[in-house]
């Protein structure tokens, strides 16, 4: 059994509309799903990625929008990673976040590679990562049709930060459960940063965890990441992984069948939510029907189309 990288990253927003128009017009990235919230039909569960979101690709946001805003601190996946293709993309992407008016901070270069951190429209904690010297896992396939030129557009997931009071908990959980390895590390605001791979390694393989004394407990909320999933090969390893996990004993979901993949959710040891997620069966619509027009419902949520429908926000898909 072997992870093959990150599978995708799911987060919480206020306004699927402002959410939407931030990820496609800003980011550019491809609306490749839209379907609902199964806890709360009314409200969306959208998928962001490649060209045909590839699995390493995919940002999912649950839109809760009478949330509690989110409160940063220990015990909790601090950052997501993004990935662009080289360090010439990151300086278009600092005058194009300029241009937006979104807060971001200058390009600096971080264990051995250009990045550059900023903020959604919730206050996500988004880095921004340079490709030029990545040899690891090979990035997805910009959208053609992205309003970003291919030659910058973002290609995928990049490293995610782990902020934890008892690091070595969760250091544990990474090398001897989930088969990472440790290649190094760096110094950020006074605290150590340790970096972690798996499988082939590279930004789109990584997970950063840092040992974070100095804020209160995150409080999870509008702007926060619910979980982060790595990718399995198939349902055969995904059963083999369930087993192990659950003979270790951590609280666990079970096998979880989330049409466009299935999966499996378990909590490590400082409370942190990981999902090991199949690359298959993946998301085979007609993406021309789907992009801004078509809501993907489950099988027992479909007799309610209308009904649901009328109580979801239109989106604005022309980007």
């Amino acid at each position: 059994m072997e992870l093959r990288g990150l599978h995708h990253i799911s987060i919480i927003t206020e306004n699927a509309r402002a959410n939407f128009d931030f990820y496609t017009k800003v980011l550019g990235l491809r609306l490749v799903k839209k379907t609902v919230n199964q806890d709360d039909p009314y409200t969306y569960h959208l998928y962001y990625a490649d060209e045909i979101g590839n699995p390493g690709t995919t940002v999912t946001f649950f839109e809760i929008p009478r949330a509690n805003r989110g409160k940063k601190g220990y015990n909790s996946i601090a950052r997501m990673g993004l990935r662009v293709p080289n360090d010439a993309a990151l300086a278009y992407w600092e005058e194009r976040l300029t241009m937006f008016h979104v807060k971001h901070e200058g390009v600096y270069e971080q264990f051995d590679r250009k990045v550059l951190d900023f903020e959604d429209v919730d206050g996500l904690a988004i880095q921004l990562m340079s490709d030029q010297r990545d040899k690891g896992v090979a990035g997805g396939k910009p959208w053609s049709e992205s309003p970003v030129p291919v030659e910058f557009a973002i290609l995928g997931l990049g490293p995610v930060l782990f902020s934890t009071l008892k690091k070595e908990k969760t250091d544990r959980v990474l090398t001897k459960v989930l088969g990472f390895d440790r290649v190094g590390a760096y110094e950020d605001d006074e605290r150590l940063v340790t970096v972690f791979q798996v499988g082939e390694g590279g930004n789109g393989a990584e997970v950063q965890l840092e040992a974070n004394f100095k804020d209160p407990h995150a409080v999870e909320g509008i702007g926060s990441v619910h979980h982060v999933a790595f990718r399995v090969a198939d349902d055969a390893e995904l059963q083999e992984w369930i087993q192990y996990i659950q003979d270790l004993g951590y609280p666990n979901s079970g096998f979880v069948d989330r049409h466009y993949f299935h999966s499996f959710y378990f909590r490590e040891e400082n409370g942190i939510l990981i999902e090991l997620a199949t690359d298959g069966p993946g998301f085979q619509t007609d993406f021309e029907k789907e992009h801004g027009t078509y809501v993907e419902l489950p099988p027992d949520l479909e007799g309610r189309r209308a009904e649901i429908e009328a109580h979801l926000t239109d989106l604005n898909s022309d980007v």
